[in-house]
């Protein structure tokens, strides 16, 4: 075999060459490393180990954020990760334990079972199980664009919400102090406020101290891994003062070597108690994975991403992952971009990523023994940061008023009723805001442009003609049962400011990509009305599908064959030459 120098083999030719088997398509790894060679490879290898060293301690952090011991976060990153290298097409994302869906994990779980217990594991894990099979089957079916759902306004509004929640939950390690657990995040702030003057000022100092340290770090020396060097420093300082003798909670042991094979307890008990959390966590993590899957591929020419391929991909790497005791993984934002900065080529990067996590595992386990909780705690407080997105919110009302009001709502419904009920706002505000948008599109009374053909909304563009006795009206919708009744009501009310005027009425349609029965009927009842008036009805620049569609239900014949044009200019020339 001729391999150009430094190639390492042209895995995609070698597995589209077997007959009836879809490879590149279940295996977008192979297309990635078709033209692989030792340069694009030493990348994926820099890449791998950059996010493991993040990885590992965000893993841990986030596990205990999730309500599970810390071993879980690093058994999130073995399996899902090679996984998806393998079947996902975003060469640069970065699976793995995220805050969101580690938040509304402890929030839907904690509702039927304590954090930390065992009964709690084996639902949190069995609820991995489940998100995955949803988003697999949302990836079979072709159902990617449902992670549209979610509007970035509503995503805004959650995301800093949900950052708050997080920061509050990491309150009681910041000050040391135990805190019960409360079903408002009022009752747990007021706790806290009572008991400050009990604040283990050892804890304080660690948990602080660790965003200092990585405020400084991202300012100073951002290329510097700050997660691993707190981590470090926090666990080496533990060990040789004997911080434990003075009260700083550490991690404790952690289980060394690799996750055993485990099925999930499955019982129809069991899935009546996860699905509300199934629920959320699904749409978050379509979501969150296909929009940092987009902005990746905006970024990098050399990507392309298939949304449906994106679902399958998470979703049997969570099914399988779950098999070896991993928790719902999610794209993490933050490792994409570093992952992607330190130069990954492929999927590769991904499976580097995971075997160096397995490694530490096997090998380093024991080291994290007198790893503080409060470094970990620092670590989540610092990584939410990227959630709150204050100026964005606040800048939605210079924008967009109804963008703004969303958000404020996600964000208030978030706060007051609890994280699946602020997704489920967001979910229904989305759809709410789509329906209003579609029933009440935009349309506009033209003119011509002088010295062209070009026809331009009159508010825009004060300089165009219009011409005695024709109005030209634009819809720009597909026009529908939603929109059928306002799109009339739009064009007569058009047409009565020109009482006894107008001899004809010119509907540019080039911006109706579809039409239905209804508006079908609405076509007929404004030619109709036209005609009641003595008004000239004619239709410009209308599509082949939606001509179509006039020529099966016999309007075209009843407008006449001789009223249809396919510019508004031709459709004035001939009025006025009539």
């Amino acid at each position: 075999m001729n391999n150009a120098p430094g190639r390492i083999i042209t895995f995609g030719h070698l597995f589209s060459t077997i007959p009836g088997m879809r490879w590149r398509s279940l295996f977008p790894i192979l297309e990635q490393v078709e033209d692989y060679n030792t340069s694009r490879f030493r990348h994926d290898i820099i890449a791998g180990l950059t996010v493991c060293i993040m990885l590992i301690p965000q893993g841990m952090a986030y596990a205990m954020l999730a309500g599970v011991p810390p071993i879980y976060g690093l058994y999130t990153a073995l399996l899902p990760l090679i996984i998806y290298g393998l079947t996902g097409t975003s060469r640069q994302l970065s699976l793995g334990p995220v805050a969101v869906s580690s938040l509304l994990i402890l929030a839907g779980i904690s509702q039927v079972a304590e954090p930390g217990t065992s009964e709690y594991i084996a639902l949190v894990i069995l609820s991995g199980v489940c998100i995955g099979i949803a988003q697999l089957l949302m990836g079979a079916l072709r159902l990617g664009a449902l992670a549209n759902l979610l509007s970035n306004p509503v995503i805004m509004g959650f995301s800093s919400a949900a950052a708050i929640i997080i920061a509050i939950s990491q309150l009681p390690d910041l000050f040391g102090i135990v805190v019960p657990r409360f079903p408002h995040l009022h009752l747990t702030i007021g706790y806290l406020l009572e008991r400050l003057g009990q604040t283990h000022w050892l804890t304080f100092f660690f948990c602080s101290g660790t965003i200092l340290l990585l405020l400084g770090l991202r300012k100073w020396a951002p290329k510097l891994p700050g997660a691993l060097l707190v981590v470090v420093v926090g666990t080496l300082l533990a060990y040789f003062l004997q911080l434990t003798e003075l009260g700083l909670q550490i991690i404790g042991d952690i289980p060394a070597g690799l996750p055993a094979f485990r099925l999930p307890e499955v019982t129809t008990s069991n899935l009546q108690l996860i699905w509300p959390t199934v629920l959320t966590v699904t749409i978050m993590g379509v979501v969150e994975t296909i929009s940092i899957a987009k902005a990746l591929e905006i970024q990098n020419k050399d990507t392309e991403i298939r949304p449906n391929q994106e679902l399958i991909a998470i979703g049997v790497s969570k099914i399988f992952g779950a098999f070896f005791q991993a928790i719902p993984s999610s794209a993490s934002f933050t490792r994409s971009a570093i992952n992607n900065e330190a130069g990954a080529t492929s999927g590769i990067a991904s499976i580097v990523a995971a075997l160096a996590t397995a490694l530490a595992l096997v090998l380093l386990t024991p080291l994290f023994y007198y790893l503080p909780v409060a470094i970990l705690a620092g670590i989540i407080l610092m990584a939410v940061r990227s959630l709150l997105n204050v100026r964005g919110v606040v800048a939605l009302w210079d924008i967009d008023r109804r963008d703004f009001f969303m958000a404020l709502i996600t964000f208030v419904a978030t706060l007051g009723l609890g994280i699946a009920e602020g997704v489920l706002t967001g979910v229904v505000l989305s759809i709410l805001s789509i329906l209003y948008q579609s029933s009440k599109p935009h349309i506009a009374v033209l003119g011509q442009l002088p010295d062209s053909s070009q026809f331009r909304n009159v508010k825009r563009y004060p300089e165009v003609k219009q011409f005695d006795g024709i109005l030209i009206v634009r819809f720009d919708a597909a026009l529908y049962f939603l929109n059928a009744a306002f799109f009339k009501e739009q064009i007569k009310r058009l047409m009565r400011r020109y009482p006894g005027q107008l001899h004809t009425l010119l509907l540019d349609t080039s911006s109706i990509i579809n039409i239905d029965s209804s508006g079908l009927t609405a076509i007929r009842d404004i030619h109709q009305h036209c005609a009641d008036q003595n008004i000239r009805l004619c239709l410009a620049g209308t599509m082949g599908p939606v001509r179509d569609v006039l020529s099966r239900s016999g309007i075209d014949h009843e407008i006449g064959t001789n009223c249809h044009f396919l510019h508004n200019i031709d459709a004035v020339e001939f009025v006025l030459n009539d």
